[in-house]
């Protein structure tokens, strides 16, 4: 078993019990398709979690930012965290209101803040001197006023891939806590802002909860010193399982929060992405050709960087299985690569797969986060479509497939 919603049955491997094969002898491949049921259960898990903390959610939008996805999340209760104009438009046409946004970015344009003034975004997350002075004269402008949270740089060092580090002395997010401490002390030089919290993300893809509580210290410090602080925003970093390595659960950072928070009458706010849609989604591919070179068994598929960046980007681990299971046969060593033009697009190194030929599907694993966000036209590759498969195990199109005709006519 995968997870509770993409498993297989029969050797066929079935998201909420459809078998996938059957639904691509009309699709053309690659294809993303998501789990609305594997995403239910994660929000669920996440809610339970922290009920105790009393915290509010808003959904990270860079990690998957399919409007099918917005919706279900907004209609379980969740506000929308996003960091471009771009994003903050997507959130407000999946449904949620201005005031269950957060916009976050360590480079906000100033028509982008011209959008969150005018959409009555409910925060903005502040890291920059000079954004504060933009946005204060903004919201002036259009005779309203801005609540916003100061991202605190905290120079923790957290247990992650150090590209997705954030919260270290040399990243370039968040105000440093001299800066951080100006602001405060000049919060009546805003009067159009009303600064009342602190928002600190230490890193992506935590492998322990030590960042996180660090960073939690650190901010404590500050915000008992200015009492019109009262909400704490720790951003995500909740891991996904990739590999079969132990990572801290939703349960284990609540219990790891929680007397570093009871004392303090503070509100939590929570941005989580990955874990939330990341192993609801798989990306299938077909096998086009195979060959043996300098010892290494290669499965050239037609997926590649251009539809999964994160091999190529940071190493990223993906599982690789076969849509068909077929337990009989002999297991072989492969390296799957896709066909674009760069030594870089390899999407799995020396995985174990059932013996494979040429037309044979396989699927990638956990690729709901990170994964078609990232997708792009390189070599005028055409972006795949994107499937939606219910709890009942019927499926629809979220998301075309981009024509060629389109991609051109772009050009």
């Amino acid at each position: 078993m995968i997870n509770e919603s993409i498993r297989y049955y029969e050797d066929q491997l079935c998201v909420s019990g459809m078998a996938i094969q059957p639904l691509l002898h009309e699709q053309v491949t690659p294809l993303y398709l998501y789990s609305a049921e594997r995403i239910t259960h994660n929000v669920n898990a996440l809610q339970k979690a922290f009920a105790s903390l009393g915290a509010s959610f808003h959904f990270s939008v860079k990690a998957n930012s399919n409007l099918a996805i917005l919706r279900q999340l907004v209609s379980m209760g969740m506000g929308l965290d996003v960091v471009s104009g771009g994003e903050l438009l997507a959130a407000l046409k999946s449904g949620v209101s201005g005031e269950q946004i957060v916009f976050a970015g360590v480079g906000k344009t100033p028509s982008e803040l011209e959008l969150a003034v005018t959409h009555g975004v409910g925060w903005v997350n502040i890291e920059n001197v000079a954004e504060c002075h933009l946005l204060n004269q903004l919201a002036g402008k259009h005779g309203t006023s801005m609540r916003v949270a100061l991202r605190y740089n905290p120079e923790v060092q957290a247990n992650t891939h150090p590209n997705i580090a954030t919260g270290h002395k040399y990243a370039k997010f968040g105000l440093n806590r001299d800066a951080l401490l100006n602001l405060l002390n000049q919060a009546h030089a805003f009067p159009h802002l009303h600064i009342e919290g602190l928002h600190v993300h230490v890193g992506s893809q935590l492998e322990d909860t030590q960042g996180t509580q660090d960073g939690i210290r650190k901010a404590l410090e500050i915000a008992e010193q200015f009492p019109q602080i009262h909400t704490l925003n720790l951003g995500g970093g909740f891991p996904t399982a990739y590999d079969d390595r132990p990572y801290p659960t939703y349960h284990d950072f609540a219990q790891s929060m929680l007397p570093l928070l009871r004392p303090h009458n503070l509100h939590l706010m929570l941005e989580p992405g990955r874990s939330i849609v990341a192993d609801s989604g798989i990306l299938v591919t077909q096998v086009l050709y195979l060959k043996e070179q300098g010892g290494i068994n290669l499965v050239v598929v037609d997926a590649s960087m251009t539809e999964l960046m994160r091999p190529a980007l940071y190493g990223a681990h993906h599982q690789v299985v076969p849509l068909l299971n077929a337990p009989e046969k002999r297991r072989v060593r492969y390296t799957v690569v896709g066909p674009v033009c760069e030594s870089t697009d390899v999407l799995a190194k020396e995985v174990m797969l059932p013996d494979i030929q040429v037309g044979d599907y396989l699927a990638i694993l956990d690729v709901g986060a990170y994964g078609m966000v990232m997708s792009n036209n390189y070599n005028l590759r055409p972006r795949p479509a994107e499937w939606m498969v219910e709890a009942d195990g019927s499926a629809r199109v979220v998301r075309p497939r981009q024509s060629f005709e389109s991609l051109i006519a772009e050009l």
